[in-house]
């Protein structure tokens, strides 16, 4: 059987058993021909309960089908990610009764860079991320690895316009903050209303117009001979200071 290239693979053991218990869509299980044992056999178990249909395969189709990722004998293939609305992000945070936490990356390009910001976002509390459709990683396989299954947690918008989109978020009472240099420090800022945070790509930032309808930038002070972080840690330490003040600080 050939692999086909569009389709979603998924693989890694945490990864597979948060698929499982998320109670995600899954086409199918491909396992490492004869081993049946461990954590493994517990995935095989679970997925035989859900009635997803479970292929054994020599670790050359798994290599072959994963990239030469570390697969650790499983891989799942899913349908294409299901995007929602940016509505529906709002609507969560109603119905959580707190203001909204959004977070918007304006032209993430590289998976890994996407998945490690899922995972900081759903760790962070934050209500849904909104990514565009074109000029950006997609939610495909890779960033659901490096996600550490956060993405079948974290609600995720695909929007044609960022721009128009940012414009929307403020018509509906969110501050807007872009994440770059020059800005207020991080430490500084009052997060504690309904918030989104822009993002910008690894090579360009975020774009012209995008940060020109930003209600504020936000920075990361640098102290030392490097005078960047990564996007994705970038993320992290911004959004644990926004969840601190929106769910820690007054507890």
């Amino acid at each position: 059987m050939e692999f086909d290239k569009n389709e979603n693979i998924v693989y890694g053991r945490n990864a597979v058993r948060e698929l499982l218990k998320k109670d995600t869509e899954v086409d199918k299980i491909f396992v490492i021909r004869s081993e049946r044992g461990g954590s493994l056999g517990y995935l095989i178990a679970l997925a035989e309960e859900k009635r997803i249909p479970i292929v054994e395969a020599e670790k050359s189709k798994l290599d072959k089908m994963t990239g030469g990722g570390v697969h650790q004998g499983i891989c799942a293939t899913i349908p294409g990610t299901e995007y929602v609305s940016v509505d529906f992000i709002l609507e969560r945070a109603s119905e959580k009764n707190t203001a909204p936490f959004i977070v918007i990356a304006d032209g993430i390009e590289d998976p890994h860079n996407l998945g490690a910001i899922i995972r900081t976002c759903e760790c962070a509390g934050v209500h849904g991320l909104i990514i565009p459709k074109r000029r950006s990683a997609s939610v495909n396989s890779t960033a659901v690895k490096a996600s550490a299954g956060a993405a079948s947690h974290l609600p995720i918008a695909r929007v044609t316009n960022i721009a128009a989109t940012v414009d929307e978020l403020k018509e509906k009472g969110l501050w807007i903050y872009a994440a770059d240099f020059g800005g207020t420090d991080y430490f500084d800022c009052d997060f504690s209303g309904g918030v989104g945070i822009v993002l910008g790509s690894e090579g360009d930032g975020i774009s012209r117009i995008v940060k020109s309808k930003c209600d504020f930038t936000v920075s990361i002070p640098m102290l030392g001979a490097v005078n960047s972080l990564n996007v994705s840690c970038a993320a992290a330490v911004i959004l644990n200071e926004v969840a601190k003040q929106k769910y820690i600080k007054n507890k």
